[in-house]
């Protein structure tokens, strides 16, 4: 995750800036959630888990197809992004179901992270600097716009073995309604609590 200067993020930004700015927050969410306790871990690690979930799928579906049309030797790049990102899912799902009090989280949580960031380079570096290469600015604010749509319905959540585009547009909006109201339970329920 490299990179020499602070990414646009805003409404007219690329795919690749708004995916670069995305990485940069994950990263600071893994050092948020790293160093707290408590319910201060619980909610940093619950935002984790949404960005990490909506940005996979919205990679899935957006990115990862134009890089298969785009780059040499595509399908192959593809397949290998693909391939961690079902390991992260299931590493995430494993952490979700444990919970953040867990003694095993940390330990855990550090693998996740390493395998996260490793997963990021490997997009920056064989995905997104191709798409930018292969495409001119106005079709990458187009694909920014389409990452943003994909992540408004997408899962929250990890759902491992949901990783082709056709599985997350076909389930996606269910399982995103599902883990919406999964997601207000908990809210709801954490308010109670104060």
């Amino acid at each position: 995750m490299t990179t020499t200067s602070e990414p646009d993020t805003g409404r007219d930004a690329d795919v690749v800036a708004l995916l670069i700015g995305q990485h940069m927050e994950i990263r600071d969410l893994f050092a948020e959630v790293q160093s707290s306790a408590g319910e201060q871990r619980a909610d940093a690690f619950a935002r984790l888990v949404r960005l990490l979930a909506v940005h996979e799928t919205a990679e899935e579906v957006v990115v990862h197809p134009a890089a298969r049309r785009s780059v040499d030797g595509g399908d192959a790049i593809v397949e290998d992004r693909l391939a961690e990102e079902e390991h992260a899912k299931e590493q995430l799902a494993r952490l979700e179901s444990i919970g953040t009090e867990d003694p095993s989280f940390p330990e855990e949580l550090a693998r996740l992270r390493e395998a996260v960031l490793r997963h990021a380079h490997h997009e920056e570096a064989y995905e997104f600097r191709y798409l930018r290469r292969h495409h001119d600015p106005e079709q990458l604010r187009r694909m920014a716009a389409m990452v943003r749509a994909a992540e408004r319905a997408a899962p929250t959540h990890p759902h491992p073995s949901t990783q082709s585009a056709t599985a997350n547009l076909l389930a996606g909006p269910a399982v995103a309604l599902f883990d919406r109201v999964k997601d207000a339970m908990r809210s709801a329920l954490s308010d109670e609590r104060k």
